[in-house]
């Protein structure tokens, strides 16, 4: 049965974004590539801007201004009704309070910050089963930019520098949240490089596409399946399923992999994907004659 729920991926653009958030100050006002993005995330949620949100920090490094300047984006929307909820420990995350929040939220954003904290806080506890129940049953909007896009699927990269990242061993991976199946999530993309990073993950296992969101760039999925580029950036799509070889399981740890016959996308605002055919669409915008 297709899910009740939409997710919402976004590659992020804040500075403060996955593994190198204490590399940075947080800016005089963040950079919200969500202006759009957010919107976007509202009125598709059920009662459009009178719907609750909840903004889950646990993520982030400074947990206390992601929420304020979530609220204060929102509050330019003309949405007011949002919470945020910095969850530390899987104590929080079984709470009774807390779970009552997330049940009854029609919207639940999880921010940047270090996607491994949202796997081993949230994994297995009773909110993230409310959650899957949500998602499966319910007509919720769950987003992730930045670390909460790359913990939404089954499968999660939580490690790899971009340099390396076509050396055996450098890409880490492990379980994520898991709200959509048959897909690994990379973000901050295109600005950071990290293309080897998602051919190495998806030549590792083929049957999953792999999914780069550039900045300011998200996907809306709908249906579990139906996949729409949002944003002004691009998303990478690269599918291993015609893989012709690899020697992966060859070389040493720490030595460079070959891969042979890897197919990649490019998507731009208005494409759309459909995970069930593996059908790509390109969206083409009619020009407008200035004469």
């Amino acid at each position: 049965m297709a899910p009740k729920g939409k997710l919402i991926i976004i590659g992020g653009a804040i500075n403060t974004g996955s593994f190198t958030e204490t590399q940075f100050g947080l800016p005089q006002n963040m950079n919200f590539f969500e202006r759009g993005i957010l919107k976007k995330i509202t009125v598709e949620s059920v009662r459009d801007s009178k719907s609750r949100f909840e903004i889950i920090t646990t993520a982030s490094l400074i947990p206390e201004k992601v929420g304020e300047e979530y609220i204060k984006a929102f509050a330019q929307l003309d949405v007011h009704d949002v919470g945020v909820l910095n969850i530390n420990s899987r104590e929080q995350a079984n709470s009774n309070e807390n779970c009552e929040r997330v049940k009854a939220a029609d919207v639940i954003i999880f921010t940047g910050g270090d996607q491994l904290r949202l796997s081993s806080i949230f994994g297995g506890t009773s909110i993230h089963q409310i959650l899957l129940d949500k998602y499966q049953n319910e007509p919720v909007v769950i987003a992730g930019t930045s670390a909460g896009a790359a913990a939404s699927s089954k499968n999660m990269i939580y490690q790899g520098s971009s340099k390396d990242a076509l050396l055996k061993g450098e890409v880490k991976i492990t379980g994520g949240l898991g709200f959509i199946d048959g897909v690994i999530v990379d973000t901050h993309f295109v600005q950071r490089g990290r293309i080897g990073r998602l051919l190495y993950a998806t030549a590792s296992n083929p049957g999953i596409l792999g999914i780069g969101l550039g900045e300011d760039t998200g996907l809306f999925i709908s249906e579990g399946n139906k996949m729409e580029a949002i944003g002004s950036g691009m998303v990478i799509l690269v599918d291993g399923r015609d893989m012709a070889d690899t020697n992966l399981t060859d070389v040493e740890m720490g030595q460079p992999v070959s891969i042979k016959n890897m197919i990649v996308h490019v998507m731009c605002d208005g494409d759309t994907y459909n995970l069930t055919e593996h059908k790509l669409t390109i969206h083409h915008p009619k020009v407008v004659s200035t004469d």
